[in-house]
């Protein structure tokens, strides 16, 4: 592991990496090292669980370091997010309720053939956006899931952070925007829980319902988002997480499935 350190360390009179060793040795920190080893350690572990175990986790894993002493055996520790059972609902019979529902909403009124075609066609779509979120709140409601605490404490400690964060840019207090909103820091919570549960249920039944109709995005599909980034810097490092807009085109595609039904 010395070695690994050595080559990014910057040592007086050397190129960086290219001290011999013994030279590098007196310019390094032992604490250097052993977060090193320590990345390392916990990088082996966690590969090796995945793939004796056969586990799919859902988010990074919790690392802990538990004892590290010289001339002893470490111990660590690692908490592992899987992903969440689901239990998925009928969501044809749930497209087909909603849309007796909105049969039920479009009475016809005299008058109404004599509105022009861009009201009427505002008018469809509007009704096509009210459909569209009926269904999608009814599969989040209907659709049970099993979140672990882990992904609960990680997305809780994410969106509390994003709040501080976006109040501090106003120049409030936390106390003095949940005043604003007549709100508890309890009810804050439990707002940022309910969110959390909906947002997951719905992101996995779209997956589920994904897999279900064998809905899949193509690599021209991609290629084709990507052409429409025309700064070349941007459109790299857009490129580096292709896993991101895979997942944003599948999921327009099963909304799009869904509101052709």
């Amino acid at each position: 592991m010395l070695q690994v350190v050595a080559k990014e360390t910057d040592v007086p009179g050397f190129r960086k990496g290219s001290a011999p060793i013994d030279i590098a040795r007196n310019t390094i920190a032992k604490e250097k090292v052993y977060d090193k080893l320590i990345q390392k350690l916990f990088s082996d572990a966690y590969k090796q669980i995945l793939e004796t175990d056969k586990l799919q986790p859902a988010l990074s894993p919790q690392a802990d370091l538990k004892r590290a002493q010289e001339g002893e055996d470490w111990e660590l520790s690692l908490k592992i997010a899987l992903q969440p059972e689901i239990t998925l609902p009928d969501y044809k019979k749930i497209i087909a309720n909603a849309q007796a529902e909105a049969k039920k909403d479009d009475i016809w009124v005299p008058g109404k053939s004599e509105e022009k075609p861009a009201d009427i066609e505002a008018q469809t779509n509007a009704r096509r956006e009210k459909l569209l979120q009926k269904v999608l709140d009814e599969l989040a409601k209907q659709t049970t899931i099993e979140l672990s605490s882990v992904i609960k404490d990680y997305e809780l400690q994410r969106r509390q952070t994003q709040l501080l964060d976006d109040v501090r840019k106003v120049g409030l207090s936390i106390d003095a925007y949940l005043n604003s909103k007549n709100l508890t820091q309890d009810e804050l919570k439990k707002h940022f829980m309910d969110d959390i549960e909906t947002t997951y249920k719905l992101e996995y039944a779209l997956s589920e319902i994904a897999d279900k109709e064998n809905i899949t995005v193509e690599p021209a599909e991609v290629d084709k988002l990507f052409a429409h980034i025309k700064d070349e810097a941007e459109k790299k490092e857009a490129q580096k997480n292709t896993y991101v807009y895979i997942s944003m085109l599948r999921k327009q595609k099963v909304i799009d499935f869904l509101s052709s039904l």
